[in-house]
């Protein structure tokens, strides 16, 4: 069982790398892009767990380490292929 996960910056956050990153991009010549978030992707392997206790334990990932839920949020995609 894998997971993907995807943790961005919450909207009501600045996210300054995103800011620099839509700069670089101007500076580039896409002058239409109107902004930039940037996130992390993290992909985990699970081994041979079932769907729901694969769910539970990326939750309880997410909530500990992968995330800082103050300022982040988090979405995830489990997958049977190993």
């Amino acid at each position: 069982m894998k997971a993907k996960v995807y943790v961005t910056l919450k909207q009501s956050v600045l996210d300054p790398q995103g800011k620099a990153v839509q700069h670089a991009l101007a500076a580039l010549g896409f002058n239409e892009v109107q902004g930039v978030r940037v996130g992390k992707y993290i992909e985990v392997d699970l081994g041979a767990v079932d769907k729901s206790k694969a769910e539970q334990k990326i939750k309880t990932m997410c909530e500990k380490l992968l995330a800082n839920t103050v300022i982040e949020e988090y979405r995830f995609e489990i997958n049977n292929s190993c």
